[in-house]
């Protein structure tokens, strides 16, 4: 039922014109480095500051050439921050060769299928009465609600992070900012 909601969600943002490509795509500064839209997901977070751990991260779970593939993918990018509010050596721990599966979980627990700017995000989030889910790549659902005129997500576990920086334009999806990392 949940997925049919947020495929039908998916054609009335495609047959209503609300995709990404509808709006002017323009460069968004993240971590001090210009986000281009005319490259991909991991051409721009290379470059971020704010994203070291992640960029890391997704190189360690060999997730780079899916990520730089045509998509489209939206992202939700937790910070260097975000990482460091894990318990001490989880990230660590996630780096070892021995915890790919995990942190491939993780990474794509971050990584929903298509191209979803904020403001179709937040009509879905209206249409839900407050709430809609959609189903991330490594399968599980996100919970997205606004707050305080603010785009949030929940994870399976409870846990809650805010975007921070929504609609970064990349040649292959969008990115949206987070300051906490999801679990699934």
């Amino acid at each position: 039922m949940k997925q049919i909601i947020l495929m039908a969600a998916m054609a009335a943002a495609t047959l209503t014109g609300t995709t990404v490509s509808t709006y002017a795509q323009k460069t968004v500064m993240v971590g001090g480095a210009a986000m281009y839209p005319s490259k991909n997901i991991v051409e721009n977070a290379v470059n971020s500051k704010d994203h070291t751990t992640l960029v890391a991260a997704v190189k360690a779970a060999g997730l780079v050439e899916t990520l730089q593939s045509p998509g489209p993918f939206t992202v939700f990018a937790p910070t260097n921050a975000a990482f460091d509010m894990l318990p001490k050596g989880t990230v660590e721990m996630l780096l070892k060769p021995e915890s790919k599966a995990k942190l491939t979980g993780v990474l794509t627990y971050h990584v929903v299928p298509g191209n979803w700017d904020s403001k179709s995000l937040m009509k879905m989030v209206k249409k839900g009465n407050g709430m809609a889910k959609v189903k991330t790549v490594q399968g599980e659902e996100l919970t997205l609600m606004m707050k305080d005129k603010k785009l949030w997500l929940k994870d399976m576990q409870g846990g809650m992070a805010m975007v921070t920086i929504a609609d970064v334009h990349q040649s292959n999806g969008v990115i949206h900012v987070i300051d906490k990392v999801l679990l699934p």
